[in-house]
């Protein structure tokens, strides 16, 4: 499946406000290397050398159009900051590694409970690891984005695990647990934010960008485009326009934990 870095960037004020919100939690003092998992085009990674001026800062991404306008970032600002692509699932932290960080991407990888016990276990004393994940998927977006998936129109092709997505996230107390049984401190909260979003179909525009991509990538264009509008007078329905936008609640969770 391919991302598209112009559609995820398209709301990029509201996609960014979770990951600043994560970083000022994480209470490194000097960290040596910083890694952000899922850094996606590189927008938030690049605010990290403010934070840390003196600490490698690596982004990673398995989208390749993602990393290459990230890439443009690294040339244009610390010779600190690199992206690279690869996979979360095939990634271990280094023995200089004291940050890992990853804002909405782990809801997209099955093992990431098994990931987060494993990069627990490899960090140094002193180590902190921070995430991100969508809480929203109850909400009518995404619920309806399921049962249209699963109607007898569509189920046939999107047989194949399309929408598994939406049952991989944990609650913040199961992420506090988790971390708790590895020996870390664990700082676990859930924050709902009411987005004011502008434009035709702002909710469409902004699930095009994230849950809908895999969907779409299943059908053939002409379907694929008859599935986004069925969807679209779904969402019309659920998130009425007012003259002043569309208000658009969205459900995050977080968990911020350091190494003794």
């Amino acid at each position: 499946m391919k991302w598209d870095p112009a559609q995820y960037l398209s709301r990029a004020d509201e996609r960014g406000r979770p990951f600043l919100e994560l970083v000022d939690r994480i209470g490194a003092d000097r960290p040596r290397r910083v890694v952000d998992l899922g850094c996606g085009p590189g927008n938030q990674t690049s605010t990290l050398t403010e934070r840390w001026p003196d600490a490698e800062i690596v982004g990673i991404d398995s989208s390749a159009e993602m990393v290459d306008l990230a890439k443009a970032t690294e040339s244009a600002g610390s010779r600190l900051l690199t992206f690279e692509l690869g996979d979360i699932e095939d990634w271990q932290p280094d023995a200089r590694t004291d940050v890992v960080l990853s804002n909405a991407a782990l809801q997209w990888v099955p093992t990431h409970r098994e990931l987060i016990r494993s990069w627990a276990a490899a960090l140094p004393s002193g180590g902190w690891l921070g995430f991100q994940v969508p809480g929203n998927l109850g909400a009518p977006a995404y619920r309806r984005l399921r049962e249209l998936g699963a109607s007898v129109r569509w189920a046939g092709a999107l047989r194949d695990g399309v929408l598994r997505q939406f049952d991989r996230v944990d609650k913040p107390v199961g992420y506090a647990t988790l971390l708790l049984d590895c020996g870390w401190i664990p700082d676990a909260w859930e924050t709902t934010y009411v987005h004011l979003l502008s434009g035709a179909d702002p909710v469409l525009d902004w699930v095009r960008g994230t849950a809908l991509r895999p969907v779409l990538a299943a059908l053939p264009p002409g379907q694929a485009e008859e599935f986004e509008a069925e969807y679209a007078a779904m969402l019309r329905q659920e998130y009425p326009t007012r003259p002043e936008g569309t208000l658009f609640p969205f459900r995050r969770i977080f968990c911020v934990a350091r190494k003794p």
